[in-house]
């Protein structure tokens, strides 16, 4: 085998091996929903269990940064010379693992996952139109537009038109509009987190000690509103009472991060945005399906399953035509 081919086939090999860490990435973070929903039922609080997982998540995430670098914190200096919305990536990151858990036992595995898709699309477009969070500048033209309309359409047609069938359009149905629409914001705000944290990690050059630092700002943002709202920290009972597997939200969430730093140097923002979410949907999908982490089951509608399938040549035609 020529050198020339040899290094085409290890180019290809390290490709799909980020390819396929940010799709597990995306995968293990559909399955932290319905962990977290279920230690909410331990802890009371939305607030407790999202601080809880932020600490798991940055514990383990610590220990990674400690083997492989010998140091968690940052220089002072560096601190100080870095504009201070480098630092916003882990409070974006608590506000939308605390929305996850208000939102899974609302919406289900599947809408949680695919109504912030939206705003991720919407965010994502606009931080490579404008160049925002030190992203490269894209210009948008009518593919883009296209892309981003053909994936509205592939919500709607997963989200509303299985509520359309149901028998049941009453108050409850209704009311869950707000929280679809807060579900796409906070979509919004998890592209902002990925465009931050991968600009953090390339100012640093170490991708778990950026991803060290988003998690531990969130559990520190969340644990002063978990204090001010709750009034409490979880107590020795609370403890009893979890499962082992509750344990390991945060270290999904964690892994999640940690995919996304690593990979957006390798193979670009938006190829590590789309196997993220292809992930998540594929996730979301086993987890309602099979009523994994003890969720409550869903049977999927075919309805979903186009809207989905609708939602990815969306994806495919603004991240790559």
């Amino acid at each position: 085998m020529s050198s020339q081919k040899l290094q085409i086939n290890i180019f290809g090999g390290i490709m799909f091996l980020y390819l396929g860490l940010a799709m597990v990435g995306g995968f293990l973070l559909a399955n932290q929903n319905p962990i977290n929903a279920d230690l909410r039922k331990t802890f009371g609080s939305p607030f407790l269990t999202s601080a809880f997982s932020n600490l798991m998540g940055s514990i383990f995430l610590g220990l990674i940064t400690v083997v492989t670098t010998k140091a968690l914190f940052p220089s002072w200096t560096f601190v100080i010379q870095q504009p201070a919305w480098i630092w916003l990536g882990g409070l974006l990151g608590g506000i939308f693992l605390t929305s996850n858990v208000l939102l899974f036992p609302r919406l289900g595995a599947v809408q949680t996952v695919i109504l912030p898709i939206l705003g991720q699309i919407i965010m994502g477009t606009l931080i490579d139109t404008c160049g925002w969070f030190g992203a490269m500048q894209l210009s948008i033209g009518g593919t883009r537009i296209t892309g981003i309309l053909i994936t509205l359409i592939g919500v709607l047609v997963a989200v509303v038109l299985p509520n359309l069938k149901e028998k049941s359009q009453n108050q409850k149905q209704k009311g869950l509009i707000l929280w679809r629409l807060w579900a796409i914001f906070v979509g919004a705000l998890s592209a902002m987190q990925q465009a931050i944290n991968g600009h953090l990690g390339v100012l640093l050059g170490n991708s778990a000690q950026a991803a060290f630092l988003s998690f531990l700002i969130g559990f520190l943002a969340i644990l002063f509103v978990s204090l001010f709202a709750d009034k409490r920290v979880p107590n020795l009972s609370d403890f009893k009472k979890m499962k082992p597997w509750n344990y390991i939200g945060g270290i999904l969430g964690g892994t999640f991060v940690l995919a996304t730093v690593l990979a957006v140097p390798q193979i670009g923002a938006g190829l590590t945005i789309m196997m993220g979410l292809l992930g998540q949907i594929l996730g979301s999908m086993l987890v309602q399906q099979f009523g994994w982490w003890r969720s409550e089951r869903y049977q999927i509608q075919v309805w979903q399953v186009v809207g989905i399938a609708t939602m990815l040549v969306g994806i495919v035609i603004i991240k790559f035509l």
